[in-house]
């Protein structure tokens, strides 16, 4: 079964890439389970009292989303033994102590990715994107900071393919993109 890893900042628009390739995928007779990795860490977080809302995680301490990391990738591998995953998720999280790998070797070894998908934007949209998102209690970055974290993202997904010889493809998701970027991650997966 092939495991892809669709990354990006948030507010970049991954999870509606994802959404709208999966879609398209299906039609190309490419079935993919969407598995949001903030999700199944949230399941494990909730299923041991350490917090009850998605933002709530990176504010836990370093070695605490460490272990919920590695929980959540065994309960995704076990799935990515039956169908081709698409697992949605951060290339690295922004935290108070600094970056921590969204994918560490430990979760990396159990989910064997083919390829690391890195969607991106225009700083300056990502973060009109993020202000006009009520639904979610994001920290405050800056253009800068947001370069500056897409930057790390792109360390990171190499770093991750050295690891497990995925590839690394990169789609951009410009305001009004989405089914381009959608079409491209069709066709690097189907």
């Amino acid at each position: 079964m092939t495991v892809a890893v669709l990354t990006g900042v948030p507010g970049v628009g991954a999870t509606t890439v994802a959404e709208e390739a999966n879609e398209a995928l299906e039609e190309h007779d490419a079935d993919y389970e969407v598995v949001s990795f903030g999700t199944v860490m949230l399941e494990v977080a909730r299923d041991e009292g350490l917090a009850e809302e998605r933002d709530e995680m990176r504010k836990l301490p370093s070695e605490e989303q460490r272990r919920v990391q590695e929980q959540a990738g065994e309960r995704i591998a076990e799935r990515a033994e039956d169908t081709n995953i698409m697992v949605d998720t951060h290339c690295t999280i922004k935290t108070p102590e600094g970056y921590l790998p969204g994918l560490p070797e430990w979760v990396l070894r159990g989910l064997q990715p083919d390829v690391v998908v890195l969607v991106e934007a225009d700083p300056d949209e990502i973060l009109f994107r993020r202000l006009d998102d009520e639904t979610r209690a994001r920290d405050f970055e800056s253009t800068k900071e947001l370069a500056t974290h897409q930057d790390m993202n792109r360390n990171a997904a190499m770093s991750y393919a050295t690891l497990t010889g995925a590839t690394v493809k990169i789609i951009k998701n410009p305001d009004g993109g989405v089914e381009d970027a959608a079409d491209e991650l069709v066709d690097a997966l189907a």
